[in-house]
């Protein structure tokens, strides 16, 4: 009965022992982690390309980004599948500190269950861009439906990361917020739940919409009116929302993410340093809050 009295004892001991051990390692390393956070230079541009397109369809774009840039963008991406896999594609060069990441979708279909489907894709694709790499902001692109995506995102995913994660700016380009309705008289039931949950999107956050104008009213696709309505999701949430609007060269829909003065309103108002905008072709009108 001693002995067994005894070993139960010792065993308790061994135990305790044990979890005070993986105690003290679990904490050791989340003190690790949040330093490495907390200390990163890294900020990370994040775009997501728009229905029927693919992680290839900003390389154009990083392209003209890079070009005559002593400190070139990294170029990674990953693909989601429908099972929630993801591969990932090119790395992080060495003294990069602003790379982009791409984040495309096995289904890129359109439509409103679609593009819940893909923002908890890209709620898995983040989450593992956040584990692999250290950072504690990033700026994020949507064409098109990307900006869609990004909305459903910041809404319903984010605030698990928000506190120690921050996004800094937004930008939107071509993103039908109200799909092809003309008039916000009309509106769809993904602009109605995007006005209800806005109170869920960061504060802190400055947004840019950006529109083509290839006709007056449309970047040929889709309706300038689509794209303002998306001031009642943001206007007067955010810190800063602006609305901009080209014109001119490859205002077209499908042409906006390697328009030239797109490329310059990067520049400007995303990544760090800020550039000024250079050889511009065309008109641009901002309305900002």
């Amino acid at each position: 009965m001693k002995i067994k009295v005894w070993l139960s004892s010792a065993l308790g001991v061994v135990v305790a022992v044990v979890l005070i051990f993986v105690s003290l390692g679990w904490s050791h390393q989340n003190v690790n982690d949040l330093s490495k956070l907390r200390n990163s230079k890294l900020s990370p541009v994040i775009m997501i390309p728009g229905s029927s397109a693919t992680e290839n369809r900003f390389d154009t774009l990083v392209k003209k980004l890079n070009k005559n840039n002593r400190n070139p963008h990294s170029l990674i991406k990953i693909q989601v599948s429908t099972e929630g896999k993801l591969h990932f594609t090119g790395q992080l060069k060495k003294g990069d500190t602003e790379p982009v990441f791409v984040v495309g979708f096995a289904n890129n279909h359109d439509g409103y269950d679609n593009i819940k489907k893909q923002a908890k894709w890209f709620n898995l694709a983040f989450k593992a861009i956040t584990k692999q790499y250290n950072f504690n902001n990033f700026k994020a692109i949507g064409h098109s439906n990307g900006g869609l995506i990004y909305t459903a995102f910041l809404e319903n995913y984010y605030s698990q990361y928000a506190d120690q994660i921050t996004i800094k700016q937004l930008m939107t380009i071509g993103s039908p917020y109200n799909f092809n309705e003309k008039s916000v008289q009309h509106k769809t039931q993904m602009l109605s739940d995007f006005i209800q949950n806005r109170s869920k999107i960061p504060k802190n956050l400055s947004v840019y919409f950006v529109a083509g104008t290839e006709t007056y009213n449309s970047d040929g696709l889709v309706p300038l009116g689509s794209v303002m309505a998306g001031k009642y999701i943001y206007q007067g949430q955010v810190k800063h929302f602006t609305t901009i609007s080209v014109s001119g060269s490859d205002a077209q829909h499908s042409d906006l993410p390697q328009n030239d003065q797109i490329i310059d309103l990067i520049n400007r108002y995303i990544l760090d340093p800020k550039k000024l905008p250079q050889n511009q072709q065309g008109a641009i009108s901002m309305d900002g809050q």
